[in-house]
C-alpha cells in the first residue's frame, strides 16, 4: 500500500494526471513521501510511454496508408506526452540550455535557469530536441511499426531511470526552497534506487521478450526478432550515453544538479535511445 501511495504521488508530481478527492486524501502527503516517490519515476515512464505508443500505433492503424503517415503519428504522440507531463522535462531542457549557454560563471548560470522566460539557447534546444524526437520516431516507424512502439515505451522508462543516479551522485545546488526539485534535494536512498532499477529491468525484460516472440509477426519481414532485441540493447546504451552527457555537464559546470537538470537529462536520454535504436535497426 505504501508503494502504491508513492507511485500515485509520483504521478501527481511528474504528470498532469489528476489524483484528487478521496484518492488524494488516501494517498496523503509529506516531504518524505514526496522524496520517496522519486523511486517510481521510471514507473511513470511506463504510463507515459504506453500512452505515446497507443497514440502512435492507433494513428498508423486508422489513418490511410499513405506516405508520411509515420510523421503524423510521431507529431501527435509527442503532443500527447507533452500534454500528459505538462512539458515538465522540455521546460527543464530549455532552462539548462539557457543557463549553461548564457554564462560560464556557475552562479550566473543558476540565476539564468531560475528565470521563467525562455532565451535564444533554450528556444534552439527545445526546437531541435522536438525535431529530433519527431524525425527519429518517424524513421523508426518506417523501419518497423512494432519497433517504434517498443522504442517509445522503453525509452520513456529508461530515460526516467538514469536521472536517479544523478540524484544519488551529485548534490542539489541552487535555491532548494524555491526549486521544482525541492523534494529531491536530499540524496536518494539505496532502497528507492533499487526500486527504480526494478521498474526499468522489468520493462526491458518485457520488451525483449515481446521483440523475440511476438515482434516477428509484426515486423513485416523488415527486421528479425533477434535483430530487434539487439536494437533494444543499443537503444538502452544510447539512452545511457545521453544521460551521461548531461550528467557530466551538470557536474562540470554546476557541481551539482537542479530540477531543470534532471529534466534535461531525461530529454537527451530519450533522444539517445531513439537515435541508437534507429541506427541499429537500419544498419546494413
Amino acid at each position: 500500500m505504501q508503494a502504491l501511495k508513492h507511485f500515485l504521488l509520483a504521478l501527481q508530481f511528474f504528470t498532469r494526471i489528476p489524483v484528487t478527492g478521496s484518492l488524494a486524501r488516501w494517498v496523503g502527503f509529506s516531504p518524505a513521501m514526496l522524496r520517496a516517490s522519486a523511486a517510481h519515476f521510471p514507473g511513470v515512464g511506463w504510463l507515459v510511454g504506453a500512452v505515446a505508443a497507443g497514440v502512435y500505433g492507433g494513428l498508423c492503424w486508422y489513418l490511410p496508408p499513405v506516405a508520411g503517415i509515420t510523421w503524423v503519428a510521431a507529431v501527435f504522440c509527442t503532443i500527447a506526452t507533452v500534454l500528459m507531463t505538462g512539458g515538465f522535462h522540455e521546460d527543464g531542457l530549455a532552462d539548462v540550455a539557457d543557463g549553461l549557454g548564457g554564462s560560464y560563471q556557475r552562479e550566473r548560470a543558476l540565476e539564468i535557469m531560475k528565470d521563467s522566460r525562455i532565451g535564444a539557447f533554450g528556444a534552439m534546444a527545445l526546437v531541435l530536441a522536438l525535431l529530433a524526437k519527431v524525425g527519429l520516431l518517424a524513421v523508426l516507424g518506417q523501419l518497423s511499426l512494432a519497433g517504434a512502439l517498443v522504442a517509445l515505451w522503453l525509452a520513456h522508462v529508461a530515460s526516467r531511470t538514469w536521472p536517479l543516479l544523478t540524484i544519488r551522485w551529485l548534490p542539489h545546488v541552487g535555491d532548494a526552497a524555491g526549486s521544482k526539485s525541492k523534494p529531491l534535494a536530499d540524496q536518494i536512498a539505496s532502497r528507492a534506487l533499487w526500486a527504480g532499477a526494478t521498474w526499468c529491468f522489468l520493462a526491458l525484460a518485457l520488451a525483449a521478450w515481446g521483440a523475440h516472440t511476438v515482434a516477428p509477426s509484426w515486423l513485416g519481414g523488415l527486421v528479425s526478432g533477434e535483430r530487434a532485441v539487439g536494437a533494444l540493447g543499443w537503444g538502452l546504451l544510447g539512452s545511457v550515453a545521453g544521460w551521461a552527457l548531461v550528467h557530466w555537464r551538470l557536474q562540470r559546470r554546476l557541481q551539482g544538479f537542479t530540477g531543470d537538470g534532471l529534466g534535461a537529462a531525461q530529454q537527451v536520454s530519450e533522444i539517445g535511445f531513439y537515435l541508437a535504436m534507429a541506427l541499429a535497426m537500419g544498419a546494413r
